[in-house]
């Protein structure tokens, strides 16, 4: 199955999972999809000699047929949000029901929504004196972060947690569990 990594940052979610799949004989990323010329993950992309597109935000918002066009065009079977800071329409959602996936650096639903990302979600936690933080991978919905939960990693927080050790923590998390959640996810979809 071909994948599309749809990607607003610095990749390395994306590289990670491109890396997991590299020798996978029936998995594996066909095309990286950001909406930011210069993100970091356009370097991951062609360093992995992967297709990279960069479709502006414009384009998502009033074009999503031609997004469609190009998934279909590439045969993509299937889409990961990895780090996407744009609201898929939902014309792609519709046509991908099921089988896309999105990674939240919380326990969803604390501290999902719109405009919860990065550390903005870190500081959140922080700042509400939470006693465990973790990882959420959903299916994705029209409402941000409000997909079925599919798999969540929880871990304690100690009191003197800061901004970069829980930012380290959850990457370690990410990087870790993203690529086999969504090896397990398409294995169900074959099934």
């Amino acid at each position: 199955m071909k994948l599309a990594i749809f990607a607003s940052g610095t990749g390395t979610n994306a590289a990670r999972i491109i890396e997991y799949f590299r020798t996978n004989n029936k998995i594996f990323v066909e095309l990286v999809i950001t909406n930011r010329e210069r993100a970091g993950v356009v370097n991951v992309a062609r360093s992995s000699h992967v297709n990279i597109e960069v479709v502006p935000r414009s384009t998502f918002i009033e074009n999503p047929d031609s997004v469609l066009s190009l998934l279909e065009e590439k045969g993509i079977g299937f889409i990961v949000l990895a780090g996407f800071l744009l609201k898929v329409p939902k014309l792609i959602i519709k046509n991908y029901e099921g089988r896309m996936l999105n990674i939240h650096p919380s326990l969803l639903p604390r501290f999902g929504g719109p405009g919860m990302y990065g550390d903005h979600v870190h500081n959140a936690v922080l700042s509400s004196n939470e006693k465990l933080s973790g990882i959420t991978i959903h299916q994705v919905s029209e409402e941000y972060d409000k997909g079925d939960i599919v798999f969540q990693k929880r871990f304690p927080l100690d009191g003197e947690e800061s901004l970069e050790s829980l930012k380290s923590k959850i990457h370690s998390l990410e990087h870790e569990n993203f690529p086999l959640v969504i090896e397990e996810t398409i294995k169900k979809l074959k099934q």
